[in-house]
């Protein structure tokens, strides 16, 4: 099989997994500091993919929110990077905005995705040059000239002024509960952008962010430098997607 069927496959299977906890009271423990909750779903999802992928791809790295990382991956062309369930908070909630996020990142480099939302029986793919997709339908990002105006999704700690040395752009701002969603509905064109300015793990982006870059938009991180996956510490310097006219209104704000 191709990747982008190993991972489809993977993450469908992920979803049927997922959704026999869901809304069923599952286990949950705090992982400590800020790293969050974490659930028995998460666990048995994690299992499952690293047993799934790893038997499919016996030569590529693995990175992965719940299991603990192994710096071999680093020695690896191909590297899975994976969020066994991406917005856990969402899911214990018994709210819809939570899925399953799989990568395949290439001497850093994303060449492959799949999200799937099983609540809202979405799947998003992309491969790089070959466009990216929601259940077999192409995407692109909104056509938008200005940034004033711009339904951007992030958490209100972005909009904070030491994060906007230029000036906080004359924006909208929307929530949803995961980032590798604020991706895709980006991609979708459903929203004009989507940021994060902390530290972002890269499980948490990998995949998403080549959806979007695949329907022809434009993902750096917050000083408008090129993503490079498969670092040493798993983390991107936060996160800015939208479609260049966008980037750039948002750029001058932060720079």
């Amino acid at each position: 099989m191709r990747d982008l069927e190993v991972l489809t496959k993977a993450a469908r299977l992920a979803g049927v997994i997922a959704m026999n906890y869901f809304k069923s009271d599952p286990q949950v423990w705090d992982k400590g500091g800020t790293a969050g909750p974490v659930t028995e779903a998460d666990l048995a999802v994690n299992d499952m993919l690293l047993k799934t992928l790893k038997m499919s791809r016996p030569s590529y790295g693995w990175l992965s929110e719940e299991t603990e990382d192994n710096y071999l991956r680093r020695t690896t062309e191909h590297v899975f990077i994976v969020d066994p369930i991406d917005g856990t908070r969402a899911f214990i909630e018994g709210a819809t905005n939570w899925g399953h996020s799989l990568a395949i990142a290439r001497n850093g480099q994303i060449i492959t995705a799949t999200v799937f939302m099983p609540v809202l029986d979405l799947i998003f793919t992309a491969t790089l040059g070959g466009g990216a997709f929601v259940n077999g339908k192409r995407l692109q990002v909104a056509v938008r000239d200005d940034v004033k105006g711009a339904d951007i999704l992030a958490t209100k700690q972005n909009f904070q002024e030491e994060f906007w040395p230029g000036g906080l752009p004359d924006i909208i701002r929307s929530f949803k509960s995961s980032l590798a969603y604020r991706l895709c509905l980006v991609a979708q064109g459903k929203f004009d952008g989507m940021l994060t300015l902390r530290p972002t793990w890269e499980w948490d982006v990998a995949a998403g962010c080549l959806i979007v870059s695949e329907a022809g938009g434009l993902v750096t991180d917050r000083t408008g430098s090129k993503l490079q996956f498969n670092s040493l510490k798993a983390q991107l310097n936060g996160i800015v997607a939208s479609n260049a006219d966008v980037h750039r209104g948002l750029m001058m704000g932060l720079l």
